[in-house]
């Protein structure tokens, strides 16, 4: 099986001066679910080349078993450093695709032509896909089959309002990802602020925060067999 996982390019945390990009955890978790399942996983970025870590993403009390490993598998970094550009990526190469997190996506990937038209085709070819926290924000510009708005209808979760608000970055975010999700006919739920939870309605797959990666991950391999 071959996993199509797309980071963002974005490092910018919008008028701040600080720094933000992909969420360590949301990458690893999965990364590491999927492929010590035997997945093929390729990196892709909007850019190519390094995507940004969230430094924040990056601090002590961050880690995670997977981050640790992380840090440490010199294949998996290489992966980060030298990602494929997004748009020399053929959807008909993957079985599925995974977005992770990080309020990166929400800057770049949102509005990002080339990943709105490969989840599109992904979605055409009835493959699963999937996100975690703040990546369904690349689901913004999505259309679905019927020409309306992919999660129109759809069951969904991502990021919630509360968390947003308890990073203190309501203000600086470009549009939330629950109210986005909701303007867009999603069917949003959530549980409690940092519970692992993720929802599945056919093939879209979404994870609330970081805590819910893995198991955005085991809905995914599951969706694949």
């Amino acid at each position: 099986m071959k996993i199509l996982f797309v980071l963002t390019s974005h490092d910018q945390l919008g008028d701040t001066g600080k720094k933000t990009g992909f969420w360590i955890e949301e990458f690893a978790a999965p990364y590491y679910a999927l492929l010590d399942k035997g997945v093929e996983i390729t990196v892709a970025t909007p850019k190519g080349g390094q995507a940004p870590i969230d430094p924040s993403s990056d601090t002590e009390d961050a880690q995670t078993k997977d981050t640790k490993r992380f840090k440490d598998d010199k294949v998996a970094q290489d992966a980060i450093n030298h990602t494929k550009v997004l748009a020399e990526v053929d959807a008909s190469d993957f079985d599925a695709v995974f977005y992770p997190g990080g309020h990166g996506p929400l800057w770049d990937l949102a509005n990002d032509a080339t990943s709105i038209k490969l989840i599109e085709t992904f979605n055409e070819q009835e493959k699963p896909i999937a996100f975690v926290c703040h990546a369904p924000a690349a689901l913004k510009g999505v259309k679905g089959k019927d020409g309306k708005a992919l999660v129109n209808g759809k069951k969904v979760t991502g990021f919630t309002n509360s968390e947003e608000a308890a990073v203190q970055l309501t203000e600086v975010v470009p549009f939330l990802v629950e109210n986005m999700l909701q303007e867009n006919g999603g069917i949003y739920s959530k549980k409690e602020d940092w519970a692992s939870y993720a929802v599945q309605d056919g093939n879209l797959i979404t994870g609330q925060n970081p805590a819910s990666s893995e198991v955005v991950a085991e809905k995914l391999l599951a969706a694949l067999k």
